[in-house]
């Protein structure tokens, strides 16, 4: 078993770093909003909202956790299920739910002074919109990041996957009141070859050639550490696109950004501390639980993002809310990660049978 990463140079000041990669982000928006545009229409397909640059920086992140899939030990999945049910419990039950909530009180209730009632129904449905479409890609970053159980996280993920083909249209017509909800076939499919399939050819075919060449040991003690710092380099430049590509919005709407990061950010806390809660209540061990609270909280923000659009234009309120999420997200994330490492000890017995 590969042994707990130390805490490194980056990962000990990731707050800062990931302030300044916000500030760089939307200082090299502003200063180049031409550049900027043309980066961000690079797109694996037509209308796939995958960009091509973030989707290389997240490969770097996820490579380094598809080498730690041992393909023999996926059936064993089966054989420890609390985890798994717990994280479909919160994705497609309480996920949606808390966040069709949150967004009624906090949007057209407690905001109500500040948002007119035609733009509060656009960012509640919006954040809806956001909710009903669990995490694929970056999921893999935030496991990797708690040393979570890389088999069991790629099993969690592709349950998600294939629940979302059936389950996210109705859970978004239901709440949102919207019918003939349509999810963006190439949307999905584009993100779930770039973010999961290729990455998992190449992490299988490169793991199966070096232990057979060089053996268990140098992989684990050699060769996956040097992955370490590309990890977080990448992390943090995909923070720089990504606030690089929404600087228009947050300089402009600098106060809806504000108002619909509330909900965004309480939802996020609220679903990952009751995932947590719950593995720890059913004895799951660290390795799934905190994956499991990760997947539970984050979002398929390119999924969210193409069905706003698609529905309410790309420059409605619902657009923006999603659009928020994606701000949102790699930080808030960050902090989950953060206080699922320091309470690892929570669950140093916890053993799942």
């Amino acid at each position: 078993m590969t042994s707990t990463k130390r805490i490194g140079f980056f990962e000990r000041y990731l707050t800062i770093w990931v302030f300044l990669c916000m500030v760089v982000g939307v200082l090299v928006g502003s200063i180049a909003p031409e550049t900027v545009s043309m980066v961000s229409r690079l797109e694996f397909a037509r209308d796939s909202h995958v960009n091509i640059p973030i989707a290389i920086l997240i490969w770097a992140m996820i490579y380094p956790m598809m080498l730690k899939v041992d393909f023999s030990s996926i059936g064993g999945v089966a054989r420890k299920p609390k985890g798994l049910l717990v994280t479909l419990l919160v994705n497609w039950i309480i996920k949606p739910l808390s966040m069709a909530f949150f967004a009624w009180i906090f949007i057209q209730h407690l905001f109500s002074t500040w948002i007119t009632p035609e733009a509060a129904k656009d960012y509640t449905a919006g954040l809806i919109i956001l909710a009903a479409a669990p995490c694929t890609a970056m999921v893999f970053v935030w496991s990797y990041l708690t040393d979570g159980d890389p088999v069991y996280t790629l099993v969690q993920v592709a349950v998600n996957d294939l629940i979302m083909l059936v389950a996210f249209a109705p859970i978004v017509m239901i709440l949102c009141g919207v019918a003939n909800v349509v999810v963006p076939s190439n949307v999905l499919i584009t993100s779930v070859v770039v973010f999961i399939v290729i990455p998992l050819a190449a992490g299988y075919l490169t793991r199966s050639l070096l232990l057979k060449v060089r053996g268990k040991a140098w992989f684990e003690e050699f060769f996956l550490p040097k992955f370490q710092p590309i990890t977080i380099a990448a992390l943090l430049l995909t923070l720089v696109l990504i606030f690089a590509f929404q600087a228009q919005n947050l300089t402009q709407r600098w106060f809806a950004v504000l108002l619909l990061a509330v909900p965004i950010i309480i939802q996020v806390y609220f679903n990952s501390s009751l995932t947590y809660i719950l593995m720890r209540w059913l004895k799951v061990p660290h390795n799934i639980a905190a994956p499991g609270a990760l997947i539970g909280a984050s979002n398929f923000f390119e999924l969210a993002v193409a069905v706003a659009i698609t529905l309410f234009g790309p420059s409605s309120g619902a657009a923006l809310a999603t659009v928020v999420g994606v701000l949102v997200e790699v930080p808030v994330m960050l902090s989950v990660c953060n206080i699922c490492n320091r309470t690892r000890d929570w669950f140093s017995n916890s053993k799942q049978s």
